[in-house]
């Protein structure tokens, strides 16, 4: 059974910094693409960045372009989300997630996504 644990949430002022942090258990995480997607109130959940298997390539809605960075440490079975530059608009509850199959490219599409954490609140102040 994978197992994903998501924390780092919390309340910052806009233009703050926050760094999530998602660590997995139960296969080996190195072969698995990761996510991050997010849901606001009254919002569907919605992606926000992914990082390839093997960490060599990255890609970020447009929401979050230059603002958040995703990144991995397979020694540590961990994927993180480095936001800065936070905005009202960015609050919401943040969601890791593994990819569906092994060996793959960024995945964008929830259903590419086996397996979830439970989610982490971000509330950003204006």
């Amino acid at each position: 059974q994978v197992q994903l644990v998501e924390s780092g949430g919390g309340l910052v002022q806009a233009g703050g910094s926050l760094r999530l942090s998602c660590a997995a258990s139960g296969r080996t995480f190195s072969r698995y693409a990761m996510g991050w997607f997010r849901q606001a109130p009254g919002k569907e959940r919605e992606f926000v960045a992914g990082i390839r298997w093997s960490g060599a390539s990255t890609y970020y809605s447009d929401s979050v372009k230059g603002r958040f960075t995703i990144s991995r440490d397979d020694a540590k079975n961990t994927v993180y989300l480095q936001m800065s530059g936070l905005k009202p608009e960015d609050t919401a509850v943040y969601y890791c997630a593994a990819a569906r199959v092994p060996w793959t490219d960024i995945r964008t599409t929830q259903s590419d996504y086996a397996y979830w954490g439970q989610g982490t609140q971000v509330t950003v102040s204006s």
